[in-house]
């Protein structure tokens, strides 16, 4: 195979629309959860004459919304993005129109007066959210040859952790001066993100983006292989799928109720308590670079197993400490782990895939990470409700990491010989 180099420059650049994505959802889950335990959610309680021991399982009800839209609009679109032909390409046309729009509707949420107002704003939001989500992630596979796919997911999720950083640090410190500046400065964010994409980023028109990817790297679809070939890979798509599926229910869990925890059990502000996760964040994009250069040395399945296990462990010891610090510093771990998980699962799900069918199978990739994100909230609220410890979220997320541990020991494909190559020849490639 031709040595090939990964364009950094290039996939910084696309980064930034990961960046926009990640920057509104890492302050929609801080703020919007305490907006509406504080607020809308006891009025709602005390309008209905319901008990107040349901407070958090409605309040990780209600942030289930965003994922249901995920769930049933990003595939739609990420399959109508493959099937698009334009002046400006298959994805920007997505992009273009929704990202502004949502930028629009994220600075407006904390402005609500009523509920009512409240959820409008919020249900047409996530609405226009899964319009370009898919189209804007699958821009990276698009552009990039599959043996560099890792390394080029490696940048778009530092990008996203600098949108999380963002977030929780600007974020923070925004909300103890004025509740609705952090919402404000994120569509700021979003609407340069759109600039930023449209000026650099020349996506080609119509079909040229198949002609992007070297002959003889397409991947055919599972549909096209033989009978034995095609049950293998299936039964790898789907654990694949699955181990997707219960990773995110332990991620999203913890960030949805880590705002809550903190500053019910740790005792700090709301700024103080986002901030705290920016340690997440921190180690996440120091280490999602080296995270695909890892895979490309020992494989995405082992490094995601790696991950996996470090996660296993560590959640669930966060439970016994009650000292903010130590908390900071197992985020800070925690961080490391979670990118060697995240960085190599899109690559792996799009390595079974034809290149046509990059959309679609971004969309797979969805409906298992926002059905996480559906079920995580209201199972790790109704746990909390029940045993009346906002450290119960820990235990959870513990729980989900090791069943997606025991789903991802059962994957076999996703890998491409090429990934095997050395650190050595890949940091050649980087200096070239």
């Amino acid at each position: 195979m031709k040595k090939q180099k990964l364009d950094y420059k290039k996939t910084f650049i696309i980064g930034f629309g990961f960046l926009a994505s990640s920057i509104a959802w890492a302050m929609y889950n801080s703020f919007v959860p305490q907006m509406l335990e504080n607020n809308f959610v006891p009025q709602l309680i005390a309008k209905l004459g319901l008990s107040t021991s349901i407070l958090t399982t409605l309040t990780g009800f209600i942030m289930t919304i965003d994922n249901i839209f995920g769930v049933i609009f990003q595939p739609i679109f990420g399959a109508l993005s493959d099937k698009t032909r334009t002046k400006i390409g298959r994805r920007m046309p997505y992009i273009t129109i929704g990202l502004p729009i949502c930028a629009v509707l994220f600075a407006l949420i904390p402005l609500m007066p009523s509920l009512a107002a409240f959820m409008l704003v919020l249900i047409v939001f996530n609405f226009v959210m899964s319009i370009w989500r898919a189209p804007v992630v699958a821009l990276m596979p698009d552009l990039t040859p599959s043996p560099l796919r890792s390394q080029a997911n490696g940048v778009i999720n530092l990008m996203g952790g600098v949108g999380s950083i963002l977030a929780f640090l600007v974020g923070g410190l925004l909300r103890d001066v004025w509740a609705p500046a952090p919402f404000f400065f994120s569509a700021a964010v979003m609407v340069a993100a759109l600039v930023f994409l449209r000026v650099f980023v020349k996506e080609p028109p119509g079909d040229a983006a198949m002609e992007a990817i070297e002959e003889g790297e397409e991947e055919k679809s599972i549909g096209e292989l033989p009978p034995a070939e095609k049950k293998a890979r299936s039964r790898s798509l789907i654990f694949l799928l699955l181990a997707i599926f219960f990773w995110f229910n332990g991620y999203n869990a913890v960030e949805t109720l880590f705002s809550l925890y903190a500053t019910k059990t740790l005792g700090v502000t709301e700024g103080a308590a986002a901030m705290m996760l920016a340690f997440f964040s921190v180690t996440f994009i120091a280490i999602s670079i080296p995270a695909g250069l890892l895979a490309n040395r020992i494989g995405r399945r082992r490094a995601i197993l790696i991950g996996l296990l470090g996660v296993t462990i560590l959640f669930p010891v966060i439970i016994f400490v009650d000292n903010a610090n130590i908390v900071r510093v197992l985020l800070l771990i925690g961080g490391a782990f979670w990118a060697f998980v995240n960085i190599n699962s899109l690559p792996m799900v799009l390595q079974l895939c034809a290149h046509k069918d990059l959309g679609k199978y971004t969309g797979y990739y969805y409906i298992f990470s926002f059905s996480a994100s559906i079920t995580a909230p209201i199972l790790a609220g109704l746990l909390r409700d029940i045993v009346q410890n906002y450290g119960s979220v820990f235990i959870y997320a513990g729980v989900a990491f090791l069943i997606a541990l025991l789903c991802m020991v059962c994957v076999r494909h996703g890998e491409l010989p090429a990934e095997k190559r050395t650190v050595t020849d890949v940091m050649d490639q980087m200096g070239d």
